[in-house]
C-alpha cells in the first residue's frame, strides 16, 4: 500500500508544493518507507512508499523519465509486469529498475490509455505528460485502490484518501445531500463519483480521467463487467438448463 497525491494548476500559477507536501505527509501510514516530491510549473506530485515488490531506490517515486517527458506516481501492484516488460523491450525500451513502476510508466508512453486493459493488477496512478501539459489519472477495474480528487476552475488536486486531500486546504466541505442519502439508505455505502463532501469526488473504478492545461477534463470508462449470458448459452431452453 502506497499513497499518491498531486496538484495541477490551469490558472497560469505554479502548483502549490506546500499543499501537496501536507497532503502527502498525511498519507504516511500508507507508505512509511520513503517519500518524494516533484514540482515543475503547473504540476506537483507527491508519493509515500511502502516497499514490497522492488526495494531498490531506482523504483522510488515520483518516477521521472526526462527522455520520455513523463512523471508518475503510482499506488498498487501490476502482477503481469514481467510479460509487459518483455513486450516493451521488444519495442526498444530500456529499463533501469526491476519493478512494476517503470513498466507502468513506459507502458503508458507506448500505448497511452490502451495500456489499461493490458494490466493485471490493482492500481491508481497519475502521469504528467510534460510536452502535452496534460495530467492522466486512472483506476483499476474494481476500484481496489482509491483515488479522490477536487476539481474547480483553477486546479485539480488528488490523493489516496479524502482526509489527506483536505489537508491541502481550500476545498469546499459542505455535505453532498445526494451522497448523504446514499449513505443512510445503503448502510454507509457512497457510490462513486460521490463522496459525503460536495467538493470532493471519487474517480470511479475502471475509469480514466485526463485534464489539460486549459482546464478541460475528460472521463471514460475503460472496462465494464458483462453480466449477460455467454454467447453459447443464449439459445438454451428451460429443458436445457434443467439438464445442466
Amino acid at each position: 500500500m502506497c499513497g499518491i497525491s498531486g496538484e495541477f494548476r490551469f490558472d497560469n500559477q505554479a502548483a502549490d508544493l506546500a499543499a501537496v507536501e501536507r497532503i502527502t505527509h498525511h498519507l504516511a501510514p500508507r507508505g512509511p518507507d520513503a517519500w518524494g516530491f516533484h514540482a515543475q510549473g503547473p504540476i506537483a506530485l507527491g508519493h509515500r512508499r511502502l516497499k514490497i515488490m522492488d526495494l531498490a531506490e531506482a523504483s522510488g517515486q515520483p518516477m521521472i523519465d526526462p527522455d520520455l517527458g513523463l512523471a508518475m506516481v503510482f499506488n498498487g501492484a501490476i502482477y503481469n509486469y514481467p510479460e509487459l516488460r518483455g513486450e516493451l523491450e521488444s519495442l526498444g525500451y530500456r529499463f533501469f529498475s526491476g519493478g512494476d513502476t517503470e513498466v507502468l510508466l513506459k507502458g503508458y508512453h507506448a500505448w497511452g490509455a490502451d495500456l489499461l486493459p493490458r494490466l493485471n493488477g490493482m492500481f491508481a496512478f497519475a502521469v504528467w505528460e510534460r510536452d502535452r501539459q496534460r495530467l492522466f489519472l486512472a483506476r483499476d477495474r474494481l476500484g481496489i485502490k482509491p483515488l479522490y480528487y477536487s476539481l474547480d476552475r483553477s486546479r485539480l488536486r488528488f490523493a489516496s484518501s479524502l482526509p489527506a486531500l483536505l489537508k491541502g486546504g481550500d476545498i469546499a466541505s459542505d455535505l453532498d445531500p445526494q451522497a448523504l442519502n446514499f449513505y443512510l439508505n445503503f448502510h454507509a455505502v457512497v457510490p462513486a463519483p460521490h463522496t459525503l463532501l460536495e467538493g470532493v469526488k471519487k474517480l470511479p473504478p475502471a475509469t480514466w480521467m485526463s485534464v489539460d492545461l486549459d482546464g478541460s477534463c475528460e472521463q471514460r470508462t475503460w472496462w465494464t463487467l458483462d453480466y449477460g449470458p455467454r454467447p453459447d448459452e443464449r439459445e438454451l431452453t428451460l429443458d436445457d438448463w434443467q439438464e445442466r
